[in-house]
C-alpha cells in the first residue's frame, strides 16, 4: 500500500502561506490539504477560493511534478463551492453528506469538473450512505476530531470505522483513497495505518515545528512498519 501525508494548512502561517506550502512540499509532503470553514456548518470561519487559486502555483515538487491540492468543504451549501473551488485549481473535493440535498448529484458535480471527489464523516457519522454512492467516490475522509477547529486530540472510535471503511472500500473493488484528519502525529500514525487508512491529515504536528522534514520523516519511520506495509 502506497501511504501519503497531507499536511492541514490549516495550521500554516498565513502571513507566509506560498512560502509555508513549499517548505512542507520540499520537507516531503505528498497532497496539500486545504480546510474551508463557512462559520455555519462549523463554528468557524477560514479561506476561499482565491486562496486556493493563490497557492495552486506553489502546489509543485522541485523536479516539476504537481502535487494535488486536496480541499474539504465544511460548507452548506456545498454545490456552488465546490464548482468555484474546482475552477480555482482543486484536484480533490470532499464534502459532508449531511450538508448536500442530493449526495449523488453533488459527486457527479465535482467529477464533471474534473477533480475526484470524496465523502467526509463526522466523528458521529454513520457510514450509511457510502454503500449507495461508493461507485462515484475516489475518497473516503474520516474525521477523527469534531471539524471546526486545529490542535484537537485524535477520537478513538474513529479506529474501527476506520476498519469498516476500508472492508467497504476494499470489497468494492475501486481505487478509493481512505483518510484520515483529526489528531495524526508520529505517536499515532501507525495505529490509524493498522487499520486501514492510506492517507493522513496532519496540521499541527508538522507546521510549527523546527523541522517539517524531520517531522514527515518520522512519520514515514512509523508507516514501513504497518500491517499493509509502506
Amino acid at each position: 500500500m502506497t501511504y501519503r501525508i497531507a499536511p492541514s494548512i490549516l495550521s500554516a502561517d498565513f502571513a507566509r502561506l506560498g512560502e509555508e506550502v513549499r517548505a512542507v512540499i520540499e520537507a516531503g509532503a505528498d497532497w496539500i490539504h486545504f480546510d474551508v470553514m463557512d462559520n455555519h456548518y462549523v463554528p468557524n470561519l477560514s479561506i476561499g477560493p482565491a486562496v486556493a487559486q493563490a497557492i495552486k502555483p506553489h502546489c509543485v515538487r522541485p523536479d516539476g511534478t504537481a502535487v494535488p491540492l486536496d480541499v474539504h468543504l465544511m460548507v452548506r451549501p456545498v454545490d456552488a463551492l465546490a464548482t468555484a473551488f474546482a475552477k480555482a485549481g482543486a484536484d480533490i473535493v470532499t464534502f459532508h453528506p449531511d450538508a448536500s440535498t442530493h449526495v449523488d448529484r453533488t459527486l457527479q458535480l465535482i467529477r464533471a469538473e474534473g477533480c475526484r471527489a470524496g465523502l467526509v464523516f463526522n466523528p458521529a457519522a454513520p457510514l450509511d450512505v457510502l454503500e449507495w454512492v461508493i461507485d462515484k467516490v475516489d475518497v473516503v475522509l474520516l474525521m477523527s476530531v469534531n471539524p471546526g477547529f486545529g490542535g484537537q486530540s485524535f477520537i478513538d472510535s474513529t479506529l474501527a470505522k476506520c476498519e469498516r471503511a476500508r472492508r467497504l472500500i476494499d470489497a468494492s473493488g475501486r481505487d478509493i483513497r481512505l483518510e484520515v484528519d483529526g489528531g495524526i502525529k508520529v505517536d499515532n500514525i501507525r495505529r490509524v495505518a493498522d487499520a486501514g487508512a492510506d492517507t493522513f491529515v496532519a496540521g499541527s504536528a508538522i507546521f510549527g515545528q523546527p523541522s517539517y522534514r524531520a517531522v514527515i520523516d518520522a512519520m514515514r519511520a512509523e508507516l514501513a512498519g504497518a500491517r499493509r506495509g509502506g
